[in-house]
């Protein structure tokens, strides 16, 4: 017991001198104000960046003597191959200077190419020479990784050995990278450093599976048409190595002692990551025949450990005829087309019910003049004699206070409905409306008289009727509501039918225009009839409350004799 606590004392000095953790590394002194590089001609170099007192780093040296003015200096901290025209003299700031010396590889000496790059395999332990080293006696050698002195890593066993070489004593597969190491070299009493440049490569380890056949994957049958080409596809996964091979063979009996290399494509590879490689491979029939359905086709992944194999049978294709396919196709195309047509041809009624349903706009009360533009035509059977007499019974305290449903239950609620609107739109509910011999002058232009009006106006009210229907001058008022509508304004439009049967039994000449006609069928309707039930009536008077604008212009008073002063026709 004893015994072996003793070798084990004595055998751990070995395998720190292997890996020799933080042992032998060169201290990096503070920066001279003159350096003196050695570059070889063809290698990767770099610069120091110099800080600055006001720390601040100086980005790039600029080229000093004769002849630089055009060159403007070499970045600092930036891999570049340097040549011999960078040969010359350099200076960050007004302090620090640099002179560079590039010599060929030729007058290097012993250096071989091989020095200059190396290969390590990743999660073991690996050695970097440095180029020449064995030519010095001096093995004080400084290593970089890029620009990171390795002396400066935290966290990493590292060491430079009495010859100089860098010990790294687990290999990551971030070390694939440039490394540096530098060493001094004394020529006629100046200290020159000697920059090499060593490509080091981390390798993952050799792999210890054969590779893998992602497609086909396994025994895959593969429908084929008599007399046209046909591609085999083989795709396999490798851990990366040199060697790695793909190819296509072809079984004659489905034997697979009795087959034969296949015509392919080149190999096609990728590489994801560092330790894998993605190959595929195409080998292509020019015509398939009935002969090539009785043999099998086998993909043959190989590498260092072994191979795996994917196997493709061939298969007639039967040809199935399915109406459906051409049938969805062309009903989704009818369907499509259908719904066009339709949206063509009632592309003007769809914009009617969606601008006087949905979309209603603001309105302007600076711009609008009235609450609602009535529209109408008197009946020849309406009393007028009556109607002038409707509004002399009552004072207008009186008139205030009467309900449109008190108004009904009197004689005057027997009236038509011509003479009831404007009493409750106006005396009783409110608003205020626009009647074209009362609120229009006379003697100007009547369709641009019209069209300003409804303009003026929240809401255009037509009391529809066959007279209505019939009357030249009322279905102009009905048709620039619409055609105001149509253009984006926030006008509001309801029909109120009191015959809509007689109506339509009534042609009128000339016929009614295709605008019109067109509207009348999808704007908003009320219909009324003075024959009705009280309750019946009472829903009408409701639903055009509700209808209504919910903000007036502005509250109209109660004056005396206002209604009295109402011409007998309006439109």
């Amino acid at each position: 017991m004893q015994t072996g606590y003793i070798l084990g004392l004595l055998s751990l000095p070995i395998f720190l001198e292997g890996c020799c953790p933080k042992n032998h590394q060169v201290k990096i002194t503070g920066v001279q104000p003159q350096q003196h590089y050695i570059a070889v001609e063809g290698e990767i170099f770099w610069m120091l960046c110099i800080q600055s007192l006001n720390q601040h780093k100086q980005k790039v040296w600029s080229r000093t003597g004769e002849g630089d003015e055009g060159n403007h200096g070499i970045p600092c901290e930036t891999l570049f191959t340097v040549e011999a025209k960078h040969s010359g003299n350099y200076s960050s700031g007004s302090k620090f200077f640099l002179y560079l010396h590039v010599v060929a590889r030729s007058s290097v000496g012993c250096s071989t190419a091989e020095e200059s790059s190396v290969v390590l395999e990743r999660d073991k332990g690996g050695k970097v020479p440095c180029p020449g080293l064995n030519c010095s006696n001096n093995t004080e050698v400084i290593w970089y990784k890029i620009y990171t002195p390795v002396s400066s890593w935290q966290g990493r066993d590292s060491c430079v050995d009495e010859t100089g070489r860098l010990h790294l004593c687990q290999v990551y597969k971030e070390d694939t990278s440039v490394f540096f190491c530098d060493r001094k070299i004394i020529d006629q009493g100046l200290t020159w450093t000697l920059r090499r440049a060593v490509n080091v490569t981390a390798a993952p380890e050799p792999p210890s599976d054969p590779p893998r056949v992602d497609k086909p994957c396994g025994i895959e049958t593969h429908e084929v048409k008599l007399g046209h080409s046909h591609t085999l596809v083989c795709e396999a996964s490798f851990i990366t190595e040199k060697t790695l091979s793909v190819g296509w063979y072809m079984n004659y009996g489905g034997n697979l002692e009795n087959r034969t290399l296949l015509p392919m494509e080149e190999e096609m590879k990728k590489e994801v990551g560092l330790t894998q490689t993605k190959v595929s491979r195409d080998a292509i029939i020019e015509k398939v025949t009935l002969q090539h359905l009785n043999h099998t086709y086998t993909c043959i992944a190989k590498n260092s450990v072994g191979n795996s194999t994917g196997t493709i049978k061939l298969k007639k294709k039967i040809k199935v005829h399915f109406p459906s396919l051409v049938g969805y196709p062309f009903a989704s195309l009818l369907l499509i087309s259908g719904l066009g047509i339709i949206l063509h041809v009632k592309w003007l009624e769809i914009q009617l019910i969606y601008r006087s349903r949905v979309q209603h706009g603001k309105h302007d009360k600076d711009e609008k003049e009235f609450d609602v533009f009535l529209s109408f035509v008197w009946s020849p059977s309406t009393d007028l004699e009556g109607v002038l007499t409707l509004s002399a019974q009552k004072g207008p305290h009186e008139e205030a206070c009467l309900s449109s449903m008190d108004l009904l239950n009197t004689e005057e609620g027997k009236s038509t409905l011509e003479v009831l609107l404007p009493r409750v739109l106006e005396d009783q509910w409110g608003y205020r409306l626009c009647l074209l011999e009362r609120d229009v002058l006379p003697g100007g232009a009547y369709t641009n008289d019209v069209v300003l009006a409804i303009r003026r106006s929240q809401m255009l009210i037509c009391v529809l009727s066959a007279y209505y229907l019939s009357n030249s001058n009322a279905l102009f008022v009905l048709e620039s509501g619409v055609q105001a509508l149509l253009q984006n304004t926030a006008l509001k439009l309801l029909l109120i039918w009191t015959t809509r049967d007689s109506a339509a039994l009534i042609q009128p000449d000339p016929p009614l225009p295709a605008l019109v006609k067109r509207a009348l069928k999808v704007l908003p309707s009320l219909d009324w009839s003075s024959g009705k039930t009280a309750r019946t009536t009472s829903i009408f008077w409701r639903s055009l409350r509700k209808a209504m604008p919910s903000q007036r212009v502005n509250m109209v008073s109660l004056m005396q004799g206002q209604l009295t002063d109402r011409p007998r026709t309006s439109f």
